[in-house]
Order: structure tokens, then C-alpha cells, then sequence
């Protein structure tokens, strides 16, 4: 079996392929959770601080260094804060759907371990021997 046989069967593996679909789907859900930060979170926090909308905050560190033609030779310094900001709640709203999501799995596993197993069904011999004491204690 040559190199391109191998990658085949590591690439057709159940795991890399359920890797590949939850890095897809995580990708999406990040995209949705972005988009909630940022135009249904956000908005609202900002109405709360009094109408401030926090992703165009940023603390200016270097003004713009204007030529004497009015054209801009350095561009200005800044800190955006508030994108900063965006990406921390989309980092706390993505890492708390996970944990809801591995918890909700972690429990239906901890009701699969819990259910007992059916008692192993009797051998024939022991079948037998239980109808051989039967009938000597119904001889009696």
C-alpha cells in the first residue's frame, strides 16, 4: 500500500471526517454568534452606558501627522477597545454554548453507563441442575 493509500484510509477514518464536519459547523456557529455580538448585543450594552456604541471605541495612543499640504503623512495610533470588547463576549458566548453542549453530552453518556446490563442468561447445565433440585424438593 503506497502513501496515497494510507492518507485514504486515515482521510476516511470516522473521526477526521467528524473533526471536518465540527470544525465547519463551528465556523458557522461563530459567524452567528458574531453576528449576535455585534449588532444585537453590543447596541443594546451601548444603550445602556447612554447611546455609546462601543465598537468604535478606541483610545487614540498617536494623532494623524498632517504635511504641510494637508496631505497625511503618518497615520494616526489607536486602540480599539471596543472591537476588543466584541470579541471577548463572542469568546464567552462560543465557550459557554460549547460547555452546555459537552455537559448535555457528558450526561446522556453518564445515562447510557447507568442503565444496569441484563443478567447473562443461565447455562443449559444450570438450567438442568435447577430442574433436578425442583423436582427433589417437590418429592419430598
Amino acid at each position: 500500500m503506497g502513501m496515497i493509500g494510507e492518507f485514504k484510509d486515515f482521510a476516511m477514518r470516522g473521526n477526521v471526517i467528524d473533526m471536518a464536519v465540527g470544525i465547519v459547523i463551528g465556523g458557522a456557529f461563530g459567524k452567528i454568534v458574531s453576528s449576535f455580538v455585534g449588532d444585537v448585543v453590543m447596541p443594546l450594552v451601548g444603550l445602556l452606558m447612554g447611546g455609546v456604541d462601543l465598537s468604535k471605541y478606541r483610545i487614540p495612543l498617536r494623532e494623524a501627522v498632517l504635511a504641510a499640504d494637508g496631505t497625511e503623512e503618518a497615520a494616526a495610533v489607536y486602540v480599539d477597545i471596543g472591537v476588543f470588547a466584541n470579541v471577548v463576549i463572542d469568546f464567552i458566548i462560543i465557550a459557554f454554548a460549547i460547555f452546555l453542549v459537552v455537559k448535555a453530552m457528558n450526561a446522556a453518556k453518564k445515562k447510557e453507563e447507568k442503565a444496569p446490563a441484563a443478567p447473562p442468561k443461565p447455562s443449559n447445565e444450570e438450567v438442568l441442575l435447577a430442574e433436578i433440585r425442583d423436582a427433589l424438593k417437590a418429592g419430598r
